[in-house]
């Protein structure tokens, strides 16, 4: 049965998002910096709001390192250019040095940029 076109544009935020969480269990602050959007911000489940170049660079000097990711659900619904993506996760990470699995929730929007998805925010929760 061939995929209809809103299934189709579900894969293709699902696919962002996937890249997004690949890039972070892969330390790749140059692939989430393609794949947010330069307004993008992270809530963190602490609820401050951090800018995504604050965020890049706290990555960058180790500050957030992601060992692994591992997805336990996703949902999407997508309203013509926009998309709002709830995904549960467990997060192995070491984060200032405290090292634990975070179960987390992100709620993301996206906006389609030509054939591209892009991260406008994420606001993580635990679960």
């Amino acid at each position: 049965m061939p995929t209809s076109p809103d299934q189709s544009t579900r894969d293709q935020v699902i696919e962002a998002y996937r890249a997004h969480l690949q890039a972070m269990a892969d330390g790749d602050t140059d692939t989430l910096d393609d794949l947010l959007d330069d307004g993008f911000t992270l809530t963190h489940i602490t609820g401050y709001q951090q800018p995504k170049a604050e965020w890049l660079s706290q990555m960058r000097a180790g500050r957030f390192v992601y060992h692994k990711v591992g997805e336990k659900s996703v949902a999407v619904d997508v309203e013509g250019a926009t998309a709002h993506l709830v995904g549960r996760i467990v997060t192995d990470a070491t984060v200032y040095g405290a090292h634990a699995a975070w179960p987390l929730q992100l709620a993301m929007d996206y906006a389609r940029e030509g054939d591209t998805w892009i991260a406008l925010r994420s606001v993580a929760t635990t679960w």
